[in-house]
């Protein structure tokens, strides 16, 4: 009988509440099983030391209100540790072009490992907004197909000022250059959230509202930009990812 190997879903959200609504949407649009999947909240305790990729088919990352370009003396002591187990994750996920795609904070982690400065130039305010497929993410497995332009839901304070070295850009945006991008064959990290779904986003903006994503009295007007918004073809990478990689 073959046993499949699961699907590793690391999560960073400090709340119980955005951390399964999270989790629920990995599962609904990634079109997965709970018993397809391993899930750890690092957050907690960070990524656990015996940690094997041998026992996974990919890992799977979410967002998180931790930002890297923090000055380290305002960081709290689980995002200092959080950060130095990305490293000695990430160090083997490239060795072995290991199936991964981050999102959102899992992209900025990426990134900052591959020396890409993480910064506040691009941010961009929570909402939906149109995006780019480049030349070669109209070529890629995960966005083949799908029309130049798509919508996605995002929403962040920092991002990549550039495309990290050795990456290849997939998608961009006219606020945000970097908005997915690949290095090797299988690893990917995604600006937006590909999870992402109007009732997603509106718990997140309540949840958020004191984080500095926007002045809280922004709030109302957000959940209404971003109720009815549907963003299939974001979703539809979360699909393929699972697709191509769940054995």
């Amino acid at each position: 009988m073959t046993i499949t190997r699961p699907i590793l879903i690391l999560q960073l959200r400090p709340e119980n509440i955005t951390a399964d609504s999270e989790y629920g949407c990995f599962l609904k649009y990634g079109r997965l099983k709970v018993e397809n999947t391993h899930r750890i909240r690092i957050e907690k305790h960070g990524i656990p030391d015996n940690l094997n990729l041998d026992n996974y088919s990919a890992i799977i990352v979410g967002g998180s209100p931790f930002d890297i370009s923090t000055l380290e003396d305002k960081k709290s002591a689980i995002q200092k540790k959080i950060e130095i187990d990305f490293k000695h994750l990430l160090e083997q996920v490239l060795a072995r072009d290991f199936p991964f795609l981050g999102a959102c904070s899992g992209n900025g982690l990426l990134g900052n490992y591959l020396g890409t400065d993480i910064t506040t130039k691009y941010g961009e305010a929570v909402g939906c907004t149109s995006l780019d497929i480049t030349e070669a993410g109209s070529n890629d497995k995960l966005l083949k197909g799908f029309p130049p332009q798509i919508d996605v839901l995002l929403g962040h304070k920092e991002a990549c000022d550039n495309t990290p070295k050795g990456a290849t850009l997939l998608m961009t945006g006219s606020n945000c250059p970097v908005q997915m991008f690949r290095i090797g064959e299988n690893i990917y990290a995604t600006q937006f959230h590909p999870e992402g779904d109007p009732d997603e986003f509106i718990l997140r903006i309540d949840t958020y509202a004191n984080y500095g994503y926007f002045e809280p009295h922004e709030a109302n007007m957000l959940k209404q930009a971003v109720s009815g918004k549907t963003t299939p073809y974001a979703q539809e990478i979360l699909r393929r990812f699972v697709a191509n990689y769940l054995e």
